[in-house]
């Protein structure tokens, strides 16, 4: 188990003290194998103690078993690709090949649904049903689940924008949320420095932040109000593919369900429109 797996598993149990920590050993690796117990608990504002006492919350033995596991981690560090193609290549030597890879979205699927608290769900489509504005935002490898997830709450809601910042003054847009804005962050493993920054500043302008990632320690948990966290084994940011389009079915059922009579009525309202030209019908 990775180190960032393990500190996930282990941090509902943490002290306030060592979940500072926690944060730290997460967004920070490099620091933390390079750095004494003492140098790190000073630039966070914790005592040596408590860095001690958070290695050993983990099972480790110290201190110094955390920098050994870091710093071999640090070294052998492979991409998220890499890994995808070899657990894929393990596969390759079995029978049925896309029903094995089928089985373990399955399996990923059902890993998620365990990380996910059912009032943080109900919560999340609460604030959606009252949200003036929801700007939706992914980029790089999560701008796709971003567009579909844009496209699909605008049928039923209305008021929804995917933030695009290669597109679009993304500080005007940002100068515009406050408190009745929800904003859906998607950020996966390498995390993007802009995305993050993004959701930091519309934290700061106090609209609703949502975040879908891999960790519940990932870099936008500090500025998500409710963050779901998606099981992705080995960080492979395609292999999080499957059970992130389920939890975004299921946030958009959930908000159909919720706003049943708009949503009629904006189905209602699209049917008005002549569309047969943009539209091709298939075979009964």
């Amino acid at each position: 188990m990775e180190i960032n797996e393990l500190i996930q598993s282990k941090f509902d149990e943490m002290s306030k003290g060592q979940k500072k920590v926690a944060t730290y050993v997460t967004d920070h690796p490099k620091e933390i194998a390079l750095s004494s117990a003492q140098e790190i608990g000073t630039k966070i504002g914790v005592s040596e103690t408590t860095v001690i006492r958070f290695c050993y919350s983990l099972s480790l033995t110290g201190y110094a078993e955390l920098q050994k596991i870091i710093r071999e981690q640090l070294l052998f560090h492979e991409s998220s690709y890499t890994l995808y193609q070899k657990s894929k290549l393990e596969l390759e030597q079995e029978p049925h090949f896309y029903e094995k890879v089928m089985e373990r979205d399955r399996k990923n699927i059902s890993e998620t649904i365990k990380q996910i608290k059912e009032e943080d769900f109900e919560s999340a489509i609460e604030r959606l049903s009252k949200a003036e504005t929801i700007y939706i935002l992914g980029l790089r490898s999560s701008y796709g689940a971003a567009s579909w997830l844009s496209l699909t709450l605008g049928l039923v809601k209305g008021n929804v924008r995917q933030l695009r910042p290669e597109s679009e003054d993304i500080i005007q847009v940002i100068s515009q949320m406050n408190e009745k804005s929800v904003v859906i962050v998607i950020s996966f493993h390498r995390y993007t420095k802009e995305t993050i920054q993004i959701a930091k500043l519309a934290h700061t302008q106090k609209a609703f932040v949502i975040g879908i990632t891999d960790s519940l320690l990932a870099p936008i948990h500090s500025y998500s109000n409710l963050l779901f966290s998606i099981y992705s084994p080995n960080k492979s940011t395609i292999d999080a593919v499957t059970p992130l389009f389920s939890l975004m079915n299921a946030i958009v059922a959930g908000l159909s369900v919720k706003e049943k009579k708009f949503f009629d009525e904006r189905h209602a309202q699209y049917k008005t429109v002549r569309s047969d030209f943009f539209f091709e019908e298939g075979v009964d």
